[in-house]
């Protein structure tokens, strides 16, 4: 069964937690000369902590990214992935091996960042940019909506909040709401003799700041937003979900306090603010939890739970979950952008791409290489996509495994075979298969992923949905 409930406000707010607070309809309580108990502490702490999630997680990978250091690039630049990625890669979790990756962070604080793409050729790019609450300003997803057909050459300009002035010619403006914002293209590649015709065109996109584009300044570099010690030893602490699983309460709330001034959430986010400011937490000033380290730890634990916890509309079906029409534009779906963030950082939206995940087999037990499955996709059933999809196996903890081949995916871009009568089998396991749509596996327990690039309607209105994994 598909669940697909939308939950505008599937961020728990209760009556507990709001405590009084008359902004929520029907959850207005009777004036008491009773002291507040510390029950509401714990609920806003958690509630507070699933609202600023993503723009703290973004704030950690932005600071382990920007910088001169190798393996970063400085702010307006893109860092380009030369090569597909190795077996045993893991950072980030689950790396695609149908793409080669250029991905940087763009600062609007003062002008625009102006962003040209070339021409692509007829090769599928998918291209987005986030702001720091996940939420998607602007995509190529869009532009494949009836075919896939390459990219067409164009110069899009990222506006900062309140900006005024003049862009190039030909530019089309897109008003980020936030100073900073997450950069991501994706050209597809086709395998190692293929990657010279990727770099050419990674090398040819552009990116800088309005005055460099127009020649009025020399560097396109900006400082990074933050560097000091503590950063330091953070960024070198694991991805940057672990990063921010690691921080205590003072820690996660300082850096929300810190970068809410430059990245304020929308309009509609009003009552979210006064709740942390009955926390202590204020934009840009030093945060003040109050001195109730139980309600504070539990309230913190409480949100950990919840940030990992899928949400009920979150698409589910044969063992499979990923996310439908609400993936990109959160609106205040809290709970859904939260999790969103923590499950598969930077996805797009249902323009853009569906990764359909699955830890289990059709009875229910754990997804291991040993064993061997088949996924039967039906003749009207295959992943309805306008550009291609690919299926590939993963560690548990989402790394390529280390005993796979040099052939890491199967999908409909490298000839995966088709039965007489249209329909299409995947044959997972460790051992060789003799069917040509065989897909090696780590001798372990495992996760498979199913990315559908430039997805069809169906598979995010939750009409579509994967096979399931039967265990032969």
């Amino acid at each position: 069964m598909i669940k697909n409930r939308r939950e505008l406000f599937s961020i728990h707010w209760t009556c507990a937690s709001l405590a009084g607070l008359a902004f929520l309809a029907g959850c207005s309580s009777t004036p008491s000369a009773t002291p507040k108990t510390t029950g509401w502490i714990k609920d806003e702490v958690a509630d507070s902590y699933v609202f600023g999630y993503p723009l703290v997680l973004m704030g950690v990978a932005r600071d382990a990214a920007v910088g001169t250091d190798p393996g970063q690039a400085p702010l307006n630049t893109l860092r380009h992935a030369q090569a597909l990625p190795p077996i045993g890669a893991a950072n980030p979790p689950r790396p695609s091996v149908d793409t080669l990756d250029s991905t940087g962070w763009l600062d609007v604080g003062s002008e625009p960042v102006i962003v040209s793409l070339p021409d692509s050729h007829g090769r599928y790019v998918d291209a987005r940019v986030l702001d720091m609450w996940t939420n998607v300003v602007w995509s190529t997803g869009p532009q494949f909506a009836t075919s896939v057909k390459g990219l067409r050459a164009q110069t899009i300009a990222f506006v900062g909040p309140g900006w005024q002035g003049d862009l190039p010619k030909g530019a089309k403006r897109v008003d980020v709401p936030t100073r900073n914002a997450w950069m991501s293209v994706r050209i597809q590649s086709n395998g190692a003799r293929d990657l010279t015709a990727v770099r050419k065109l990674q090398h040819a996109i552009r990116v800088a700041p309005l005055s460099v584009y127009v020649g009025d300044s020399r560097s396109a570099s900006i400082a990074p937003p933050r560097s000091n010690a503590a950063d330091t030893a953070l960024s070198a602490n694991g991805t940057p979900a672990a990063q921010v699983a690691a921080l205590d309460a003072n820690g996660f709330f300082s850096r929300l306090a810190d970068s809410l001034p430059d990245n304020p959430p929308t309009p509609a986010d009003p009552h979210a603010l006064k709740i942390l400011s009955d926390l202590g937490v204020t934009p840009g000033d030093p945060v003040k939890l109050p001195r109730v380290p139980e309600a504070i730890a539990a309230g913190l634990a409480d949100g950990h739970e919840r940030v990992a916890t899928p949400p009920s509309n979150v698409l589910t079906g044969n063992g499979w979950n990923w996310f439908g029409d609400g993936a990109g534009n959160y609106g205040p779906d809290y709970a859904l952008r939260a999790y969103a963030a923590s499950a598969q950082p930077g996805i797009g939206t249902r323009d853009d791409e569906v990764r359909a995940v699955v830890t289990q087999d059709s009875d229910g037990h754990p997804l291991n290489g040993a064993n061997r499955y088949v996924i039967h996709f039906a003749p009207n059933q295959l992943p309805p996509v306008r550009g291609f999809w690919s299926i590939t196996a993963y560690t548990r903890d989402g790394a390529l495994g280390e005993s796979a081949p040099a052939r890491l995916a199967v999908g409909d871009r490298n000839g995966a075979h088709r039965n007489r009568d249209g329909s299409l089998d995947v044959i997972v396991s460790s051992a060789r298969a003799k069917s040509g749509n065989w897909l090696p596996a780590p001798r372990a327990d495992m996760q498979l992923v199913l990315r559908l690039y430039a997805p069809k309607p169906q598979a995010t209105d939750g009409s579509w949905q994967p096979p399931a994994v039967v265990r032969q």
